[in-house]
């Protein structure tokens, strides 16, 4: 059974991770989320659930503006095969959460080591990151540390990425 926001949140409080949560009508874009979150302090992200030609799942949170180019992206993932995003019924069954509401906090829901979790060097280095809490109605905003902290504690090694010269340009 998936956690839920709420459980996620728990979680948090009971790992001693302070967060900031912000409640909004539910947003399903990059660009929905920053014409209604725009204003929250700290770096947005955007987050794409992807799959490989082997069927490995990738779960990568990348900064809001950040352009993607998924052939560059494989090697930097370490994909083999070609590089997809992952179905709506891949998502639901690995991370639990529906379309719009995907964060790297997802991966809670998913056994360790079945979703590689990649965040970019950018966010890493923020103040704040802005996540959903595996709902596209609520905004999470916490340091990027924390987040580290608390994907370590449940399994899930991130692996710090740079966008890809080709996705950079």
């Amino acid at each position: 059974m998936p956690l839920s926001p709420d459980d996620l949140l728990t979680r948090l409080r009971e790992r001693g991770i302070a967060y900031k949560l912000y409640e909004h009508e539910a947003v399903l874009t990059v660009e929905a989320m920053m014409a209604i979150c725009g204003d929250i302090a700290g770096a947005h992200t955007k987050n794409l659930f992807l799959r490989d030609g082997k069927k490995t799942y990738f779960l990568v949170t990348l900064q809001h503006d950040a352009q993607v180019d998924l052939k560059a992206f494989r090697a930097v993932l370490g994909a083999r095969g070609g590089l997809s995003f992952a179905s709506p019924d891949a998502l639901r069954e690995q991370l639990g959460v529906e379309s719009g509401a995907v964060s790297p906090l997802a991966a809670l829901n998913a056994a360790p080591g079945s979703v590689r979790v990649f965040l970019q060097d950018s966010l890493l280095a923020e103040t704040r990151v802005n996540i959903h809490p595996l709902v596209s109605t609520r905004t999470l905003s916490l340091v990027p540390a924390d987040l580290v902290e608390v994907l370590r504690a449940e399994g899930h090694e991130p692996t710090s990425v740079a966008l890809p010269e080709s996705a950079a340009a």
